[in-house]
């Protein structure tokens, strides 16, 4: 029994799917538009009462929006009457037809009166003939659960009102705050999960300064990249064999380290400074220090991609959680100055070549950003590129192992001889309810399928840690510490 995957990598960024758009948890005071010098005086209700609205407006009209997806048809061009218009509108009309059918005259007082008063409302010259809304956003790269400031102004050559915003976000997206301004919109949103996120778009209802027609205009906020939070860890086991690149791991060979293994007699040209004193004394010889040589290890993180699956019980999803582990590792070998790449096996095979430095890492991380948008390959894998595993690399596996066809492409890495390291991520497996006895036989079922492909495994001598979501890394490297890492013979 296979856990049920809680989305495919396609389905997860499918155009239909929904936006998530939630209230914002703290909403700052709007800024309120400034009052016109022909205009009297406004009061402060009176001035709030627009921001207010939109406000309340950019919650409930972008939740319903949200829910059959970003909009596809692009706003009217177009002004038209807004809600004020309307009202007077309607007491015109309604009171000529009573004054007609009744005869009575003095009915035509009211709509004398609703339409002087259109007549002196009227935008006249003061209406924007250019009208449009543009947004930035910063940062355009974050970790999950870090804010993106968006900023929405509109440009205009007019006398506009506050703009009443309707916020759609992207898929992963919450909305923290939002403030209305007289010329736009502030919003502070928060992405839960990594990915290559499209933050959404927001329509701005925008009246004249009269409020008595208005225009819709649409702005999209772009695209950011939000990496993953990578998990704690330290540990950098290396492998028995070491390119002959000098670093900061201690090799069982003498070289120019740091880390003294031993003394050994004086050759003649040697330096003074390496000489071991009391050595030298005990045996009325001179005797000088051996030093351990120091290289550099090469790795390369192996992703697991071919399903992303749901912890019934905590909500995770696999996915992330290999991720986040991959990220954790590759952080800690990079600070050893040592070269990390990347495979990564699933809808298309994505590989990066071994590398150093801080670059390396959202280099590593942006190859993968898209990775949930691949279509899920069915049948079996292609056959690993000679260039995505450097000879005598060391190869970190990160799987749930849920799929067999996992085991055929760790064969492939421990058949050119690369050590290898299984890291298994316990996500996914399936709820069962405690009264049927056919889920718990499908549920010892599955917990015996997965045992089964540890014992495989162990059995080619490739040792399985079992990283704990939510725990360091450094728990499950542990015990690797005590040996060095050896891969077959070629």
């Amino acid at each position: 029994m296979k856990p049920a995957p809680a989305t495919t990598p396609a389905q997860d960024a499918a155009p239909a799917e929904p936006a998530t758009t939630q209230a914002p948890t703290t909403t700052q005071a709007p800024a309120t538009a400034p009052a016109l010098a022909t205009d009297p005086a406004p009061t402060p209700d009176d001035t709030d009462r627009p921001a207010r609205r939109a406000r309340a407006l950019a919650v409930a009209r972008s939740a319903r929006a949200s829910a059959a997806g970003l909009p596809d048809s692009p706003p009217s061009p177009h002004w038209r009457p807004g809600e004020q218009t309307l009202r007077l509108l309607t007491v015109a009309t309604v009171a000529a037809l009573a004054a007609l059918v009744t005869g009575h005259a003095w009915l035509l007082a009211p709509a004398a009166f609703a339409a002087v008063l259109l007549a002196l409302a009227a935008p006249g010259g003061s209406r924007p003939t250019r009208l449009s809304a543009e947004s930035t956003a910063r940062p355009r790269r974050c970790f999950e659960g870090e804010p993106v400031a968006v900023h929405v102004t509109v440009d205009h050559d007019g006398r506009i009102g506050p703009p009443e915003p309707v916020v759609t976000l992207g898929p992963g997206l919450a909305l923290d705050a939002l403030t209305v301004t007289p010329n736009g919109v502030d919003l502070v949103l928060r992405a839960d999960s990594w990915g290559r996120r499209h933050l959404g778009v927001v329509d701005l209802d925008v009246p004249d300064a009269r409020g008595l027609t208005r225009r819709t205009v649409r702005t999209d906020l772009g695209t950011v990249d939000v990496f993953p939070v990578p998990d704690a860890a330290h540990l950098t086991p290396i492998p028995v064999r070491l390119p002959e690149r000098i670093g900061e791991h201690t090799t069982a060979h003498e070289g120019t380290g740091i880390e003294v293994v031993g003394v050994r007699p004086h050759v003649p040209g040697e330096r003074q400074r390496r000489i071991h004193w009391p050595s030298t004394t005990r045996r009325d010889a001179v005797q000088i220090n051996q030093f351990a040589a120091e290289r550099a290890a090469d790795a390369v993180v192996l992703l697991d991609t071919l399903a992303d699956y749901i912890d019934t019980a905590t909500g995770r999803r696999s996915l992330d959680e290999t991720l986040r582990a991959a990220t954790g590792l590759t952080r800690a070998y990079l600070r050893r100055h040592d070269r990390i790449g990347l495979v990564a096996v699933g809808g298309r095979l994505r590989q990066l070549t071994a590398a150093t430095g801080d670059r390396q890492f959202y280099r590593i991380v942006e190859s993968v950003l898209e990775v949930r948008q691949d279509r899920p390959r069915r049948g079996p894998l292609p056959p690993l590129p000679l260039a995505a595993l450097p000879g005598h690399a060391l190869v970190y596996a990160f799987t749930p192992l849920s799929d067999q066809r996992i085991l055929d492409v760790l064969g492939q890495v421990r058949e050119r001889g690369n050590p290898l390291v299984v890291v298994e991520i316990p996500v996914g497996e399936p709820a069962a309810r405690p009264d049927d006895e056919t889920d718990a036989l499908a549920l010892r079922l599955w917990h015996a399928e997965r045992e089964a492909m540890r014992a495989t495994l162990r059995g080619r001598g490739i040792p399985v840690v079992r990283h704990t979501p939510g725990e360091t890394l450094d728990l499950a490297l542990g015990p690797l510490l005590r040996r060095r890492i050896t891969g077959a013979a070629r």
